[in-house]
């Protein structure tokens, strides 16, 4: 189950720094109001410590799930799978997933970000039974057990900005945009203001389902980060986020630093690339001298046997 995925760290980084070539698409692109809306950068990823073996039952499963996650976004925002869960098949190789889209997408960034997201998961989370990643515009989860439909409202990532002053016209519009954000049962985006924010729960859920997991969002954006004036909350199947217009500084407090993780990925992608090159160059030359010691030595006994 989600409870049982563990955060992903910078410790995991030379795992899917390795293929992880969709950061590059971590480019910063901002709407009319400020907020950063390139659905590729990353926000955080969920992985579960038991490992499946290669080449079993729940990896084709899995490659099957995957695969029809990525058909799938073209033609619709949300979607949910069940593979290998059939009577006449191995109980070992079922796996349950979805995918969803945040509201305001379009049909193609929805494409982009759920393919981004695909070619991350296993790299994030390589064997795991179970997983969930997070990005800026997309979600995309797995698990060996039926999750779908099943209310969590697990704490998986939070990020708080600096606080601010006793603005008191400051807290009255948030807690206005936060009353109705809770009232969402899908993806709403509220604004009271200066202060703006957005929701969205999975399409897994029920209405009634959905408002209590916003409901529990709500709570934890007030009593995790307090007076600070942007905050992010993400439960396992929903999450609620708000700011002040103009301002999206979240230099303070956080549970994790993506950013900083996208950096250190680039980094090491590109030392991994001039590696490669370097390993390739060095590969060929060696070749090439192999073969030609074979055709030196091959020329010296045909002339020695042509003197005989």
């Amino acid at each position: 189950m989600l409870r049982s995925l563990q955060p992903h760290s910078t410790d995991n980084i030379f795992i899917f720094a390795l293929r992880l070539h969709s950061l590059f698409f971590i480019f910063s692109s901002l709407n009319s109001h400020g907020r950063l809306v390139d659905s590729h950068v990353f926000i955080y990823a969920g992985c579960s410590q038991e490992k499946y073996q290669p080449n079993s039952a729940f990896e084709g499963s899995l490659n099957s799930l995957l695969a029809s996650v990525v058909s799938s976004a073209p033609q619709t925002s949300y979607n949910s799978f069940a593979m290998g869960n059939g009577s006449s098949t191995s109980p070992e190789g079922a796996v349950y997933g979805l995918y969803q889209c945040r509201g305001d997408l379009k049909t193609t960034d929805c494409a982009r970000c759920i393919e981004s997201a695909v070619s991350q998961i296993s790299l994030v989370c390589p064997y795991s039974y179970g997983a969930g990643l997070q990005l800026e515009g997309c979600y995309v989860r797995y698990e060996h057990v039926d999750f779908l439909g099943r209310l969590d409202t697990s704490l998986m990532y939070k990020k708080c900005s600096k606080s601010v002053s006793n603005d008191v016209e400051f807290y009255r519009r948030r807690d206005d945009v936060l009353a109705d954000l809770q009232t969402a049962t899908g993806f709403r985006v509220s604004s009271s203001g200066l202060v703006e924010g957005f929701a969205q729960c999975l399409g897994d859920l029920s209405s009634g389902d959905c408002s209590a997991c916003l409901a529990e969002a709500v709570g934890k954006l007030k009593n995790l980060c307090g007076s600070a004036s942007a905050s992010d909350v993400f439960l396992s199947q929903c999450y609620a986020r708000y700011w002040a217009s103009g301002y999206y500084d979240f230099s303070s407090d956080s549970s994790s630093n993506p950013d900083q993780v996208g950096k250190t990925v680039a980094i090491i992608v590109g030392v991994l690339a001039g590696l490669a090159i370097v390993v390739v160059l060095l590969s060929f030359l060696r070749r090439a001298l192999a073969l030609s010691l074979t055709l030196s030595t091959n020329l010296k006994i045909c002339h020695l046997q042509t003197v005989l």
